[in-house]
């Protein structure tokens, strides 16, 4: 009877431990979904593909840009066409991503290089940027960027 209770007891007990596995499933697949993503949002802003930004963005896109200011999604996007942010090339140095909530919400925090169009004197020019972004996963449109925050960084030394 002992071991019977003992085994009901620690049968009980699998069941958290079960879903938590689960979610953690559910939750490193999402990962791996929104660091490929992010990758394709970089490379849309280079492009300019403004269906892919169009798709990316959240309505409700909070944008803040390494100088502070700060953009909403319609925003963010007219200053692409508009060459306000232009975008060379966008090379990424570092990347994680955490995913919670059975994999719907992820936070991504990177370091990236942006090659900007060439100084007026010809001299190129680079920003170092750390950014966090987070995203949320709606059921009809897919993952969303609803947050942006970068901060420049110092530029390397040799």
């Amino acid at each position: 009877m002992k071991k019977l209770l003992l085994l009901l007891a620690l049968l009980g007990l699998a069941g958290p431990f079960h879903a938590f596995a689960q979610a953690s499933k559910k939750d490193q697949a999402a990962a791996k979904e929104v660091e490929m993503l992010e990758r394709q949002r970089f490379e849309a802003q280079v492009k300019k593909d403004y269906a892919v930004l169009e798709k990316v963005f959240a309505d409700d896109l909070v944008y803040t840009h390494s100088n502070g200011k700060q953009n909403n999604k319609q925003e963010y996007i007219q200053s692409i066409r508009d060459g306000k942010s232009q975008y060379d090339k966008i090379e990424v140095e570092a990347l994680t991503v955490r995913a919670y909530n059975d994999g719907r919400t992820a936070v991504v925090n990177g370091t990236i290089t942006i090659t900007l169009p060439n100084k007026p004197d010809g001299t190129p020019n680079l920003a170092h940027l750390k950014y966090v972004v987070v995203q949320v996963k709606d059921a009809k449109k897919g993952w969303q960027v609803v947050l942006w925050q970068s901060q420049k960084q110092p530029d390397a030394k040799s």
